[in-house]
C-alpha cells in the first residue's frame, strides 16, 4: 500500500499518462494475468504452493522498483507485465495453501479476518507511502518494491507447507504435470456446474472495475477538483482517500463476519448479490457527482463494497473443492476477472477519449448490471447438493481435453 496509494497519482503527475494509456496499462496487466494465471496456478497444484507463492513476491518486488525508477509509459508497462505474472504466481496459491493448513471452514473465517489485518495494514502502508511521496513520488515504489523482496527471503526462510502432496503422474516431465493438472481443474467445473455461473459473475466484476480503478484519479484531478488542503501537499489527499475507505472496511468486514453466513450457497451468493446492487449505485453516483465531497463518499462507498466482496467471493468458490485442483480452479477465477477486465478496459477507455472520463465510469457501474441475473439464477436452483459439496474425485485420464495431447 505504500505504493498502491501514489500509482495513480504518480502516472498522471511523474508520467503524465493520458485516459487511454491509463486503461491500456490495465489491460495488458490484465491480460499478462489472463495468460500466465492458469500456468502458474498449475505450477502450485504440481509442485509447490509455497514456492509459487515466493516467486510471486520477488517477481513483484522488483517490478515495483522498476516502475518507480523510470516513470515513462514503456518502462511502466514492461514493470506492470513484470509485477502481474508474479501476482499470478501468488493469485490462487495462497488461498490453497490456507485451506491445506487449517480446513475448509476455518479458512472461511480467517479470509475475513485476515482481510481485517490486510485492511489495518494497508492503513499504516498508506501513512508511510504519502509520507515518502511528499519528498519524492517514487520513493514509496522503491521502497515497496524491496519491502516485497524481503519478505519474499524471509517466506523462503520460514513459511511451512506440510500439508500439502504434490502430485505424482506417469513420465517426468513438468508438461505432463501441468497437463494432468489441467484436466483435474476442468474435472473440477464438471463436477460443479455452479462454478461456470461463479466465474461469469467474476468476469462481469472485472470489466467494473477495470474502468473505475483506471479513470477514478482522473476523474478527481479533473472532474471534481480536489480542495486546498491547508499546507499540506496535494499528496495528502490520495491518503485520506485511500485510508478512509479502508478503515470503513474494516468495520463492514466485523459485520459481515459476524451477521452473514458465508459458509453456505446460498448465504455467499445472496451477501454477494446485494453488494453487486449497491456497487452499481455507488459507481454511477461516482461518475455523476458534480463536487468532490458527493464523489468523495461515493468512493469510499465503492471501496467498502469491494473490500467484503473478496472474502465472501473466495469462500464461495472454495466450497467443496478437491484439494488436489484448488489452486488450478482459484486460478481458473483469477482468469475470468482477468477475462473481463481485458475485454472491458479498452471499451471503456475509448469511451473516456470520445465522451468522458465521468461517462466511462457511469457505464463501467451499470456492467456489472447482468450479473444480479446470474446470481438469481443460482438462488433459484437452490443450494449445491450433498454430492457437489463434497470433493470431486476426478482422475485425469477420465477427463477429455481434446486440444491437450496425452504426448505433452
Amino acid at each position: 500500500m505504500m505504493m498502491v496509494v501514489i500509482y495513480a497519482p504518480y502516472l498522471i503527475i511523474d508520467a503524465r499518462l493520458g485516459p487511454f494509456q491509463l486503461v491500456l496499462l490495465g489491460t495488458v496487466l490484465e491480460g499478462t494475468i489472463l495468460l500466465f494465471e492458469l500456468p502458474t496456478g498449475i505450477v502450485a497444484d504440481a509442485i509447490s504452493r509455497r514456492t509459487s507463492i515466493i516467486i510471486g513476491y520477488a517477481m513483484a518486488g522488483a517490478a515495483t522498483i522498476l516502475i518507480g525508477a523510470v516513470p515513462h509509459f514503456g518502462w511502466i508497462l514492461v514493470g506492470d507485465v513484470v509485477g502481474a505474472i508474479g501476482y499470478t504466481f501468488i493469485s490462487g496459491a495462497d488461498v490453497a495453501w490456507v485451506t491445506d493448513e487449517v480446513g475448509e471452514e476455518p479458512a472461511a473465517k480467517l479470509y475475513l479476518r485476515g482481510a481485517q489485518w490486510s485492511q489495518a495494514a494497508a492503513v499504516l502502508g498508506i501513512g508511510v507511502g504519502v509520507w515518502l511521496a511528499t519528498a519524492a513520488l517514487a520513493l514509496p515504489f522503491v521502497l515497496s518494491g524491496a519491502g516485497e523482496i524481503a519478505l519474499a527471503l524471509f517466506l523462503l526462510l520460514s513459511m511451512p507447507e506440510d500439508n500439502f502432496t504434490r502430485q505424482k503422474v506417469k513420465g517426468s516431465k513438468l508438461g505432463a504435470s501441468f497437463a494432468s493438472q489441467w484436466k483435474q481443474g476442468v474435472g473440477a467445473l464438471r463436477g460443479r456446474p455452479v462454478l461456470l455461473l461463479i466465474f461469469a459473475i467474476a468476469a462481469l466484476h472485472g470489466a467494473s472495475t477495470e474502468g473505475f480503478d483506471r479513470l477514478f484519479a482522473l476523474h478527481f484531478i479533473r472532474g471534481t477538483h480536489l480542495p486546498p488542503l491547508g499546507s499540506l501537499n496535494r499528496v495528502a489527499w490520495w491518503g485520506i482517500i485511500t485510508a478512509g475507505g479502508y478503515l470503513l472496511s474494516i468495520g463492514a468486514t466485523e459485520f459481515v463476519k459476524r451477521k452473514v453466513e458465508i459458509t453456505s450457497h446460498r448465504g455467499a451468493a445472496r451477501a454477494l448479490a446485494l453488494i453487486n446492487l449497491l456497487l452499481i449505485g455507488s459507481v454511477v453516483v461516482f461518475g455523476l457527482a458534480p463536487g468532490f465531497a458527493l464523489a468523495l463518499v461515493a468512493f469510499w462507498m465503492t471501496k467498502l463494497l469491494r473490500e467484503v466482496t473478496e472474502p465472501i467471493f473466495t469462500t464461495w468458490v472454495n466450497q467443496g473443492l478437491d484439494s488436489a485442483s484448488r489452486a488450478t480452479v482459484n486460478s481458473m477465477w483469477g482468469q475470468a476477472d482477468a477475462m473481463g477486465q481485458v475485454v472491458g478496459g479498452p471499451v471503456l477507455g475509448v469511451i473516456a477519449v470520445v465522451r468522458s472520463v465521468s461517462t466511462a465510469i457511469v457505464v463501467s457501474g451499470f456492467l456489472r448490471a447482468p450479473a444480479l441475473l446470474l446470481f438469481g439464477k443460482t438462488l433459484r436452483d437452490g443450494p449445491l447438493s450433498a454430492t457437489e459439496l463434497d470433493p470431486v474425485p476426478v482422475r485425469p485420464e477420465e477427463v477429455e481435453v481434446p486440444f491437450l495431447e496425452e504426448t505433452v
